[in-house]
């Protein structure tokens, strides 16, 4: 039963249970992804929904938000609104808050987490040494990363954090975005393909959606250097994985290291059977601070919504 002096709030996909407590407390709260039937679900409760709380990575469907006719707001967890139909929650005049300014932190200590982990052997090397294969032959030879040409593909704030922490490494930094930004210290490249070009290391840090699908694609990956590496803490839309898996397969790039895929959790038998590569279950944000701090960022964007105040972090 409804208590009909707290607002309804539909859960899509499962976030963190310090939040979803929060959300009980608070709001009548009802979890779509634990329906059978999501839609035959929805044709009979959607019009009591207020505000949908959703993940960066799952988003919500127009299919869904035609059966919410009173939805006013959608939630984050998360940064990324490519999931969103926007377009079509600009008819509706329903608002959109993200998780902005928590997660930057995290995800770019993943991309160097991933760029060293790749360049010197880290995930082969804890195999090597627990299969006791030290006791038989010498482990093989990394790559240096100090010293060496980044490229970062998205220069907004992750792209930022991640040259500020490469810049400690010594690297030569450029990058490409859909704006110059003329106050950084860093060199701007015109395209993607010139980047990828004179880059050792290649980090994906743009946002996901149809504009940028496939940006990576079998010419960008041609471009790089057969020793270079990929590394995509961004989305797995932004690269075509058919052409990274022939690439790697044929040894023209050095190897990826990915956190995010374009089919999650499905990962390509091709790329997991790969020994160039270091795989990640998209986990940039996934620490206890972070995941705290985002849970925060959306109560806090929920609370100003139904109490008719500017949403903290609105877009």
């Amino acid at each position: 039963m409804t208590d009909s002096n707290r607002p309804a709030v539909l859960l899509i996909a499962s976030v963190p249970d310090a939040l979803i407590q929060r959300l009980n407390a608070t709001y009548t709260l009802y979890k779509l992804y634990e329906q059978a039937e999501p839609l035959a679900f929805l044709a009979q409760t959607g019009h009591q929904i207020q505000a949908v709380v959703t993940r960066g990575d799952v988003g919500v469907s127009d299919a869904v938000l035609e059966n919410l006719s009173n939805v006013g707001m959608i939630a984050v967890f998360g940064v990324g609104t490519d999931a969103i139909n926007l377009d079509y929650t600009r008819q509706k005049n329903i608002r959109i808050s993200i998780t902005s300014g928590v997660l930057t932190n995290d995800v770019a200590d993943m991309a160097l987490g991933l760029m060293l982990s790749g360049a010197r052997n880290l995930c082969s090397g804890d195999r090597f040494v627990r299969e006791q294969q030290w006791l038989k032959q010498a482990p093989s030879l990394g790559v240096q990363v100090s010293g060496k040409k980044l490229g970062i593909v998205g220069m907004g704030n992750i792209g930022q954090a991640i040259a500020r922490r490469a810049a400690a490494f010594d690297m030569e930094i450029a990058y490409v975005s859909r704006t110059e930004k003329t106050d950084l210290p860093w060199r701007a490249v015109t395209s993607v393909n010139a980047l990828a070009e004179q880059s050792d290391f290649l980090v994906i840090a743009a946002s996901g959606g149809a504009s940028t699908r496939h940006l990576i694609d079998a010419n960008v990956i041609a471009a790089m250097p057969a020793h270079a590496w990929l590394i995509n803490v961004a989305r797995g839309s932004l690269v075509d994985e058919k052409a990274l898996i022939t690439a790697l397969q044929n040894k023209q790039i050095a190897g990826a290291a990915l956190d995010v895929f374009a089919e999650e959790p499905q990962v390509p038998e091709a790329l997991l059977a790969l020994d160039n590569v270091v795989l990640q279950p998209h986990v940039g944000s996934a620490t206890h601070e972070t995941r705290q701090r985002m849970g925060d960022v959306v109560f806090a964007n929920l609370d100003a919504f139904f109490h008719q105040r500017p949403l903290p972090n609105g877009l």
